[in-house]
């Protein structure tokens, strides 16, 4: 972001927001000092448990000068005071983006990555001298990639993918680069920025701070109104809907609409002031790993209380420089695939739009949605009307995960395992199987590459009807498929979900075995949920 435009989106929000609580304070809503009073005991609160910020000093400091301040101010005081605590919120959240820093990881990004990937095959390396090797070969860029170009062209893109992994917004924004798209600014969890050099780049990068450890309604309508100015002053956005990295491993269902809900707005600022391009555009992006990097981590925290022990995950595999590259070597290895699947946009109400931007209704008739938000011949915000077109919306974003998700033999082989188990133990829950492994604790290969073979029928019969992609791997035979599986289970993690002895196949690792078949709950198959519909919990939690 240009610094010229980061100083007036500051100043335009700490006017926005402050203007918007003087209004809802004199329309009968809560005074000032009460929403004051509320961000200085949320702040404290969330000081008390977090003793580890880098920042908490200084906050402790300035939250003390608030409630200091407080006690003793007038009406215009507070007013005062009110602005400077939402400047505070806004200067954290702020991005620093720096052309100059973009031009040189760009250029430096494709072959050290490459380098990184393909170091588990001096061989390849070898054969390939003098040229470097890039990341071309492993990640695999698909979809609605020329309808991007054109919706950016034609109004603001908010990017909405799937949120895997911590590589996500690496790999999300090394496939932008390479589709010849400028950055696209993006919202990362604060525990991203801890390391002070990945923290400069992402930084500079386009990357604001999301600290989800923050509960003051306060610094919530900060953020959105932070995304939505962004969105207006025509900067293209990344937007994470699940919200966190999916715990269960399973396509997001459930996703959560408020960052999404400031294209809405700023497509109503925009008309309010005249701008020359308004349209906000929607685009789904799925992400699909054949193997995930903190699979072991996410999948056991899903699993305490069904994912409620813990919000932030703030010790993962991705904090270890070690096995972030133990992994993405081990991936290029055997060849394996990262996909990057572009589905087609939405305008800002759900509706698709064609490759020149305008929206269509269920007839494939141009549509002017400049009217859905008229109100006495002009553009007005309505927030029970606006929150239910993003609702809309983001169920169309959920049906395009669904439908762009890229399965692999990881996935259907840890389906076919899961069912069965689950059909020699009738009478377990799924939670109980994961604890005692049931009543046998090896499976006949045999039955393997039956059930195998069997989900492989059902899934290429959705593909044909468009209702999910295949992977490479699984246009192969049975066998073929669980061999490829089998030896990417035993790649990376401590334990492999599964592997062969013999004419047996074991679980070795039940929980792993869940997360990746969890990739194909959702499409309705033959074999019993293992998730509920949202896939935020176990269908069956007894036992």
């Amino acid at each position: 972001m240009r610094p010229e435009d980061q100083e007036r989106i500051l100043t335009e929000l700490e006017s926005r927001v402050s203007l918007a609580k003087v209004r809802a304070t004199e329309a009968g809503g809560p005074k000032l000092s009460e929403i004051l009073e509320d961000s200085h005991y949320f702040e404290r609160k969330r000081l008390k448990e977090d003793r580890g910020s880098p920042t908490r000093e200084a906050d402790v400091k300035f939250w003390d000068q608030v409630q200091q301040d407080l006690r003793r101010a007038s009406e215009r005081d507070q007013k005062l005071l009110a602005r400077k605590v939402i400047r505070h919120y806004a200067e954290e959240i702020a991005g620093n983006f720096d052309e100059r820093v973009y031009q040189v990881v760009t250029r430096a990004l494709p072959p050290g990555l490459g380098l990184l990937l393909n170091a588990a095959s001096p061989l390849r390396l070898v054969k390939r001298l003098p040229q470097m090797p890039n990341l071309d070969e492993s990640v695999v860029i698909q979809g609605e990639v020329e309808q991007l170009h054109r919706l950016h062209e034609k109004g603001t893109v908010i990017l909405v993918p799937t949120h895997v992994s911590n590589l996500d917004s690496i790999i999300v924004g090394y496939a932008l680069f390479r589709m010849g798209l400028p950055p696209f600014i993006y919202g990362a969890g604060l525990n991203l920025f801890t390391n002070p050099l990945i923290s400069f780049f992402m930084h500079n990068l386009g990357a604001y701070t999301v600290d989800r450890k923050k509960t003051d309604p306060l610094y919530k309508d900060v953020l959105k109104e932070y995304a939505t100015l962004t969105l207006e002053f025509g900067y293209d956005n990344i937007f994470f809907p699940g919200g966190t990295r999916s715990r269960s491993g399973a396509i997001e269902q459930h996703l959560k609409l408020g960052l999404m809900g400031t294209g809405l707005a700023a497509y109503i600022n925009n008309l309010q002031r005249g701008a020359a391009q308004p349209k906000v555009f929607i685009v789904p992006a799925t992400l699909s790993f054949e193997l995930v990097l903190e699979a072991e981590t996410l999948i056991d925290d899903f699993l305490k209380e069904v994912g409620k022990a813990r919000y932030i995950i703030d010790d993962d595999e991705f904090t270890r420089p070690k096995r972030v590259f133990d992994f993405m070597s081990q991936l290029v290895s055997m060849d394996s695939k990262i996909h990057v699947t572009v589905s087609r946009g939405y305008d800002v109400f759900g509706n698709p739009v064609d490759d020149e931007g305008n929206s269509l209704d269920p007839c494939g008739r141009v549509v002017d949605t400049s009217r859905y938000v008229l109100d006495k011949g002009k553009p007005v915000h309505d927030a029970a009307r606006d929150a239910e077109y993003t609702r809309e919306v983001g169920e169309r974003v959920g049906e395009a995960f669904l439908r762009d998700n890229v399965v692999t033999s990881t996935h259907v082989v840890a389906h076919a395992i899961m069912n069965l188990l689950r059909e020699r133990n009738p009478r377990m829950s799924v939670l109980r199987i994961l604890r005692t492994g049931g009543t046998e604790d090896d499976l006949e290969l045999r039955s393997v590459y039956r059930e195998t073979d069997r989900l492989l029928g059902e899934l290429r019969a959705l593909e044909q009807r468009g209702r999910i992609r295949l992977g490479t791997s699984l246009r192969a035979s049975a066998e073929d498929v669980v061999s490829d599986a089998l030896a990417h289970y035993a790649l990376y993690h401590t334990r492999p979900a599964a592997q062969r002895r013999g004419d047996r196949v074991v679980p070795r690792d039940r929980n792993l075995v869940l997360y990746y078949q969890n990739r194909l709950e959702g499409y309705g198959l033959s074999s019993r949920p293992c998730l509920s519909p949202n896939h935020r919990a176990l269908a069956d939690l007894r036992g």
